[in-house]
């Protein structure tokens, strides 16, 4: 009996099944129609979408049976179909006349077509969906040409400037209008939450051929809209981007009286160009705040950045002008005595103290005056602990290194996991490396690898590297110690000093492994000293004698750099980074090698 009635359930499930196919219902989510297409069996295909267009019509089933009736040979069908459509004025009728200009297309006959895609357009006038939808379906014909009328109608029914920005940026770019989709990522910038999707979008064509385009469709703008302080925005974010903070100054002043912004964001441009090492910039911009805004907030840190900027300027200006360094401390002492002695002008001390102890060879008056700065800033702990480094280098200046690894060690325990902590660990490994305890020191180094600050780990990496390349070849490690001396009195600023050491050194260890080292830092010794020819020499022989060392790339770049920034030689400088590029694909230098290349080549894109 049970199998009796077994059987007849399965009967009745196998006629619903037939039913509901020959119906065109959906079968695993597809229905009939979809089956037989996929199979390539076009004619049955038709029959079954013809079914279904009849209950529930939309645009992917017409396309589906449009494409069914030309595949089995019944275009003729296809086109009356469609025209019957057109005349029925169905919810169907734009679609269809996309499909009829298709027709015309394929038939040679292009005026045609235009006129059938225009009416399409027309016809879906009535509302925005409608535009939207006809544009996805100029889309699915490869039409995007269209679909950008079809959407730029939309914008123009809808009464919305910014609407359809999305699909009309990313149907401009593929269709090669590179001008217009950056316009058009520019247009929905006056929507305050919408400035990092821009900045994300603009981000894509800079150091590209048309990153020249971003520059000047945001003037067209602003000459459109000079009121509209956006465009100003993308600008200034476009010369930061490009590194022209100078440019971008001028109209982060303008904004700023505009806005009566107290000069905050001229503060912000100053400090990004002061962190790229901008230096003239930054001071620009300090200097701006000072002037403009003497009774504000901002005033007491740009009064010291003012000074920083040049600072930082002269100290990296070789060989370093003592005089400038004079005219330095005399402004910073001016600075405190305008200010007063107080947590704003605490790091004037600080920068008074090193420039005494580093440039002017006045270590106990470094030292009085920072020991005057702690006692004010006692209050602040990591204001206290960056002094005492400052402290530990002043000794170790002056040859008193127990001093300096005391001073080292109590920064080191008081900013454990701190950033400070691991630059004192640095400044502790180092000096044990200075005095030849070259296993103690690697052991530090190792742990610093780890460091969560990529510049320390960085440090710690190439110091452990210079230790394990150049120890152990000899009982004694007397070239090693020879060597980590002369790094001391290069610290020591004794630069005579340690030439005269070098010159020894490579006399004596020419064959070493060393070798290229001793050359590396009597060449940037000579480049402090303002001794160009000497420190190109030294460059040369790493890259004649040891190119496949690792100083090899550093020596080609700094040639370049040299020739470019110092002796103002173009094709020399060329010369040098096309050769990084070509002998050392994998330099970490080639970026910057390749920009400065087209630079100096005269290429728009830098």
């Amino acid at each position: 009996m049970w199998l009796r009635t077994l059987l007849t359930l399965w009967l009745c499930a196998a006629w619903l099944g037939g039913y509901c196919q020959t119906a065109g219902q959906p079968v695993g989510g597809t229905t009939l129609a979809d089956e037989y297409f996929k199979s390539g069996e076009f004619s049955k295909a038709a029959d079954e979408y013809a079914k279904l267009i009849k209950t529930d019509a939309t645009w992917p089933r017409l396309n589906l049976y449009v494409q069914s009736l030309q595949r089995s040979s019944r275009s003729a069908q296809a086109e009356k179909f469609l025209r019957q459509q057109v005349r029925g004025g169905e919810a169907m009728k734009p679609f269809s006349e996309l499909l009829l200009g298709q027709l015309a297309q394929q038939k040679g006959d292009t005026l045609q077509a235009a006129k059938d895609y225009t009416a399409a357009i027309k016809s879906a006038r009535t509302s925005t969906v409608a535009l939207e939808r006809l544009a996805r379906a100029f889309q699915d014909i490869n039409e995007s040409k269209w679909a950008i009328v079809s959407l730029e109608t939309g914008r123009e029914v809808s009464q919305s400037p910014t609407a359809f920005s999305e699909e009309l940026m990313a149907l401009y770019k593929a269709t090669g209008q590179t001008a217009k989709a950056i316009d058009e990522s520019i247009n929905t910038a006056k929507q305050s939450d919408r400035k990092e999707a821009v900045f994300a979008s603009l981000q894509s064509y800079i150091n590209t051929k048309d990153e020249p385009l971003i520059e000047k469709v945001l003037y067209e703008r602003i000459q459109k809209e000079p009121n509209e302080l956006a465009y100003n925005d993308i600008l200034i974010w476009f010369y930061t981007q490009k590194q022209k903070f100078s440019r971008a100054l001028l109209l982060e002043k303008a904004t700023d009286k505009r806005l009566k912004l107290a000069g905050s964001r001229v503060y912000e441009l100053g400090m990004l160009a002061l962190n790229n090492k901008e230096y003239k910039t930054a001071s620009d911009a300090f200097e701006y705040v000072c002037v403009t805004y003497p009774q504000g907030q901002l005033y007491p840190a740009c009064r010291r950045l003012v000074i920083n900027a040049r600072e930082e300027q002269v100290k990296n200006t070789y060989p370093v002008d003592v005089n400038e360094i004079r005219k330095l401390i005399t402004d910073y002492q001016k600075m405190v005595q305008e200010l007063g002695l107080n947590a704003k002008t605490l790091e004037a001390l600080r920068s008074t103290a090193n420039l005494y102890g580093n440039y002017l060879d006045s270590k106990d008056t470094a030292i009085t005056v920072l020991d005057m700065a702690i006692d004010l800033g006692k209050t602040d702990r990591s204001f206290v602990d960056k002094c005492k480094l400052d402290k530990g280098d002043i000794y170790l200046l002056k040859g008193e290194p127990w001093e300096s690894t005391l001073l080292y060690s109590q920064v080191e325990k008081s900013e454990k996991e701190e950033l400070l902590g691991y630059e004192a660990k640095l400044k502790n490994a180092k000096l044990h490396y200075y005095k030849g305890d070259f296993t103690v020191s690697k052991d530090i180094l190792d742990v610093l690898k780890l460091a969560t600050s990529r510049e320390i780990a960085n440090d710690a990496e190439q110091l452990s590297l210079l230790i394990v390349d150049n120890t152990g070849m000899d009982s004694t490690e007397a070239a090693m110690r020879e060597y980590a001396a002369v790094d001391l009195l290069l610290f020591q600023n004794k630069t005579d000093e340690a030439v005269d050491n070098l010159n020894r050194m490579w006399k004596k260890y020419g064959d070493h492994s060393l070798a290229d080292e001793v050359l590396w830092l009597r060449a940037n010794t000579y480049f402090k000293q303002g001794k160009m020819t000497q420190a190109l020499d030294d460059l040369k022989l790493i890259t004649s004698k040891y190119p496949t060392d690792i100083l090899g790339d550093d020596a080609l770049y700094m040639t370049g750099k040299i020739y470019e920034e110092q002796i103002k030689d173009k094709s020399a400088a060329m010369d040098a980074y096309q050769k990084v590029l070509a002998q050392y694909p994998g330099s970490i230098y080639g970026a910057d090698a390749r920009k400065r290349f087209r630079i100096l080549r005269g290429d728009t894109v830098n």
